[in-house]
């Protein structure tokens, strides 16, 4: 392994050997003039091997891929997309019902800073690094070694540092299909690879839109920042009574109205382009039974934090407020810097800013396609709860 190396301090090396992927700069002693995107050797200072892995000048100096000592090769990745395949296959995907799901979810599949999601015979490719992005065309010929694709695109422009993202465009590595219609949970849905958020669309919910449709016969349902309606379809499909889907951008909710159009219950759907608290203020209570919230990332990183936190809070609380009474509230954050615990801190906030009692039915996180590697908790993302107000 002919691999340049990064010292690391000794009070560093037990988190490294208990398989943490991520090494910070600060525990890092020399670097050997690594470049970013080198695959590097982290040793302590007498000598002794730790892992494998690639550099990047920042606050995460090194993501380790590999505690072994082995060659970052076409068998190397080709091996990790095999093992990804076999974990979906055991948690029934894809299957007859469904056919979009997260192939590689980073640190949870061993590839610290790569998702991979497909969508029928298309797979996404996102980097969150430079050492990712350099190796995406092993990653594209890996992917097509074990699925039938028809397309492979790579969809980093946005989640790549600035300096280096602005010489590289997202483009087809393999055919040209943007635009797909998926089945999941025998619901059908648009997705646009190009010009869809993230990589398309939200496939972390799944179970917890399934769970919604279990609960929605017969119910009025409020369903904000819908973005592409994956409540909302999902509520229309288990019976509820109306679906209202809010969301401020005009693009989501003309694909909002596309995917109602797939279903036989146009009838009862209706979408507003207008900002969601702006909204909640104009209603009366107890006009819905169900309200979904389900916003975007308020923080993105730690100094947004409390900002963050007021605004889930108040948006919670408005929904909390609405909301008719024995209704339900099924809430989420998907910022990776609010953990479980304060994110329910800041529910538990809403709700007596609210004033209204409330129990909680249901923990909700992200499906199994979403794996969390047990070394790192970190991965565990998306939070929700599902409450009934009295």
């Amino acid at each position: 392994m002919d691999y340049k190396e990064v010292i690391v301090k000794k009070d560093r090396v037990a988190a490294i050997k208990r398989r943490h992927p991520w090494i910070f700069s600060g525990g890092i002693i020399d670097h050997d003039g690594c470049e970013d995107g080198d695959i590097v050797k982290v040793m302590t200072r007498k000598g002794e091997f730790l892992a494998l892995g690639y550099f990047q000048n920042g606050s995460i100096m090194v993501r380790v891929l590999s505690f072994a000592k082995e060659q970052i090769d076409d068998n190397f990745w080709a091996q990790k997309i095999q093992q990804a395949q076999v974990l979906r296959q055991d948690v029934d995907l894809p299957s007859k019902q469904t056919d979009a799901y997260r192939l590689i979810h980073g640190e949870g599949d061993g590839l610290s800073g790569l998702i991979v999601d497909i969508y029928a015979d298309v797979a996404v490719i996102q980097c969150h690094t430079v050492g990712m992005h350099q190796r995406r065309e092993a990653i594209g010929k890996a992917l097509d070694q074990y699925l039938e694709l028809n397309s492979i695109y790579v969809k980093s422009g946005k989640t790549l540092p600035r300096d280096y993202a602005v010489e590289h465009s997202d483009y087809f590595i393999k055919g040209s299909k943007s635009e797909i219609t998926i089945r999941e949970s025998d619901c059908q849905f648009i997705i646009n690879v190009e010009t869809g958020q993230k990589t398309g669309f939200f496939l972390d919910q799944r179970e917890n839109r399934q769970l919604l449709k279990t609960l929605a016969k017969g119910k009025s349902i409020l369903n904000l920042f819908s973005y592409s309606g994956g409540f909302s379809i999902y509520g229309l499909e288990g019976e509820a009574s109306s679906v209202v889907s809010v969301d401020v951008s005009s693009k989501a909710i003309e694909l909002c109205d596309r995917n109602v159009a797939l279903t036989d219950h146009e009838a009862k759907h209706e979408s507003l382009t207008v900002d969601v608290n702006s909204y909640l203020k104009e209603i009366p209570k107890d006009t819905y039974d169900i309200i979904v919230v389900d916003p975007p990332a308020f923080a993105k990183s730690k100094r947004k934090t409390h900002n963050a936190i007021q605004a889930y809070k108040r948006v919670n609380a408005a929904a909390i407020r609405k909301v008719k009474s024995g209704g339900l509230i099924f809430t989420f954050s998907c910022s990776q810097v609010i953990d479980s615990a304060l994110f329910y801190h800041t529910i538990t906030a809403a709700s007596i800013e609210a004033s209204r009692p409330c129990q909680v039915l249901h923990h909700l996180s992200q499906g199994p396609d979403h794996p969390v590697s047990i070394f790192h908790p970190e991965g565990k993302y998306l939070k929700g709860l599902v409450m009934k107000v009295s």
